[in-house]
């Protein structure tokens, strides 16, 4: 039997269209095999494809699987925030929270309706932030971005942070610098065999400016040249800012927020907030809002 399934293109963290990161939904996913969402994913050709399934167990509300064009990922940020907004738009959530189970795990969705829109609160997976990498790493690294160590930003040790999807986390001195990179991708996908880890943020610290963080976001070695936005990366990346005390007087007793924005250097750009939770001067929780818009929708049959 045939069965229609409906795709949407969703840009996540923005109100326009054609500008924040793109992500496919398929929100009625119920029959769907692995192989088929790995070629819808690889069709669509965005950085992941969100594909929502009915839930099976009073734990959660729905499942949400992500495939990247050529292999699935835990969890995604923009593509939780595409897959929500596509739920409110459709009817099939109103605000308030939600659970999702992903492959990191069980985690709270806040849906927020202002006037006819809608904005999406995504709850992230347990902190974690690794020690520094050795000064020979960093070097690989370095010289795979196309820069030199001297260019590192000297408060920011380049290590691993994650809130359910790692990222390597690299702190550069110049918005000029980060918006000029051109990475020897090839060396970046080599380095994560090393390292075991896919990503690397590269990002500035502006703290005279309203939006404190601008970012570039590469993941080669699971098909992702250069990610627009990147809410597995912000959320890493306040998790690792608190961790190490980069930005202390920027926080307050029990929480550190702050904009970010991320996507110039390719025309995609977009903002989302990042919301740590603290105590004890460590970070417990960490939240991603985030925006969005329907660029196009359409049904398939399988």
């Amino acid at each position: 039997m045939m069965k229609k399934y409906r795709i949407y293109q969703v840009d996540s963290f923005t109100r326009q269209r054609f500008h924040g990161n793109p992500a496919g939904v398929v929100p009625n996913a119920d029959g769907l095999t692995e192989e088929q969402m790995r070629r819808i994913a690889r069709e669509l050709n965005n950085s992941e494809t969100a594909f929502i399934f009915s839930s099976t167990s009073p734990d959660y509300d729905v499942e949400v699987r992500f495939f990247t064009p050529t292999t699935e990922v835990p969890l995604c940020g923009h593509a939780t925030i595409a897959a929500h907004y596509v739920r409110a738009v459709e009817g099939d959530a109103v605000s308030g929270r939600v659970m999702q189970k992903t492959k990191a795990g069980i985690l709270p969705v806040d849906i927020i309706q202002e006037n006819s829109n809608y904005s999406i609160v995504m709850t992230q997976g347990t902190p974690e932030v690794g020690k520094p990498f050795r000064s020979e790493v960093v070097e690989w690294i370095a010289d795979a971005l196309g820069i030199s160590v001297c260019d590192l930003h000297e408060h920011c040790p380049v290590a691993i942070a994650s809130a359910g999807h790692a990222k390597v986390m690299v702190g550069l001195k110049s918005n000029s610098q980060l918006h000029s990179l051109q990475p020897n991708l090839a060396k970046l996908s080599a380095i994560s065999e090393e390292i075991g880890c896919n990503g690397y943020y590269v990002f500035t610290l502006n703290p005279q400016d309203e939006v404190l963080v601008h970012g570039r976001m590469f993941a080669p070695a699971i098909g992702v040249a250069e990610d627009p936005v990147t809410g597995n990366a912000n959320g890493p990346l306040g998790i690792y800012l608190v961790h190490y005390g980069i930005c202390r007087n920027l926080e307050s007793s029990d929480a550190f927020e702050f904009t970010i924005m991320q996507g110039e250097a390719i025309q995609r750009d977009g903002t989302m907030r990042v919301h740590v939770k603290k105590e004890n001067n460590k970070p417990v929780l960490v939240q991603i809002t985030g925006e969005a818009v329907v660029a196009f929708s359409t049904e398939i049959e399988i």
